[in-house]
């Protein structure tokens, strides 16, 4: 149970982050300005692996092994499509959102900009719905009771 409660701990708080990184800082990455852009964009990325790496890893390493021995009574397959979410997250930054804050750490490219947010709502989806999983995981192992 320790495990699903550390996995829980660590979906939730990627899900605040990305949508906290959708809906108010990457938008914002346009209203910095030209001036500055380059050390801004290296702050930022140097900043933000501090923030992410770490639940990120605990993430990836308790969906595995959740994945492998759910506890009881969580399915199988509600483990297993939990670690392929975090596959296309983890593939999705890599692949899309990476490269753009390649990018944009040269200066700032009204195109990559446009590209990192269109291509974070990935992220952002896939972490709401590993949310939604992770807590019906969890009240699973709570049996109702009569009311």
């Amino acid at each position: 149970m320790l495990l699903l409660l550390v996995h829980l701990a660590a979906t939730l708080f990627m899900t605040g982050v990305i949508w906290f990184v959708q809906i108010v800082h990457y938008p914002l990455f346009g209203k910095v300005g030209t001036a500055g852009y380059t050390e801004y964009a290296a702050a930022h990325s140097r900043q933000t692996t501090w923030v992410v790496a770490p639940p990120m890893l605990i993430e990836l390493i308790t969906a595995g092994l959740l994945a492998v021995h759910p506890p009881e009574p969580i399915a199988l397959w509600q483990a297993r499509f939990g670690l392929v979410l975090v596959g296309i997250v983890w593939i999705s930054t890599l692949f899309l959102q990476v490269p753009q804050h390649n990018v944009l750490g040269h200066g700032y490219d009204p195109r990559a900009h446009t590209r990192l947010v269109q291509s974070n709502w990935v992220r952002t989806v896939c972490w709401t719905v590993r949310s939604l999983l992770v807590l019906w995981m969890v009240a699973s192992c709570f049996p109702r009771g009569n009311t």
